[in-house]
């Protein structure tokens, strides 16, 4: 398995696994995969190759299959663009327990320590979703907030945990 930052050309499977995603894992996403499937091709290539450069996104490969990724929204607000937000990560069920996830947070932190002017990185997880919790956690990301019934899910609403991490700038620091 690879991590790399996805291309152009990942449009058609980046937009495959975030349909799986917004299915298989309906309660970890504000969106829905009804809402996705009629997304135009270019609401994905914006995602994840946005020539703006407001987003980027990492793929894990497994060959030539991508069976995770993770998304960086950057501000160009002048009042907000020291930070960035991790969005849409997901593994596939097949790839999961070997490390993907680490590697693809591994790699969007990385990515933005290399971004001039970022200082911090926030994320938000569904309540009860530990493994993502976890992960998160041992990347260094800590908990400032809770928002009660952030998303309707089928068994209910669910809160969604705000967590947060400072970007070091000090390049011999190792990575979470």
């Amino acid at each position: 398995m690879h991590v790399a930052l996805l291309k152009t050309a990942d449009a058609p499977q980046y937009r495959q696994l975030m349909l799986e995603a917004y299915e298989l894992a309906a309660d970890a996403f504000t969106s829905t995969v009804e809402e996705r499937a009629t997304e135009p091709e270019s609401f994905w290539i914006r995602r994840i190759a946005d020539p703006t450069g407001t987003s980027a996104a990492f793929g894990a490969f497994r060959g030539p299959e991508l069976v995770g990724t993770v998304a960086l929204e950057f501000s160009t607000r002048p009042k907000t663009r020291h930070r960035a937000l991790v969005i849409g990560m997901y593994v596939s069920p097949s790839a999961r327990g070997v490390g993907a996830g680490k590697a693809l947070i591994e790699a969007a932190v990385k990515h933005v320590q290399e971004r001039e002017g970022i200082l911090l990185l926030r994320l938000t997880v569904t309540e009860g979703n530990e493994p993502a919790f976890n992960l998160y956690r041992s990347a260094r990301f800590e908990v400032f907030g809770t928002e009660p019934m952030a998303i309707l899910t089928s068994s209910g609403f669910k809160a969604r945990v705000h967590m947060w991490r400072a970007i070091e700038r000090d390049n011999t620091a190792a990575l979470p």
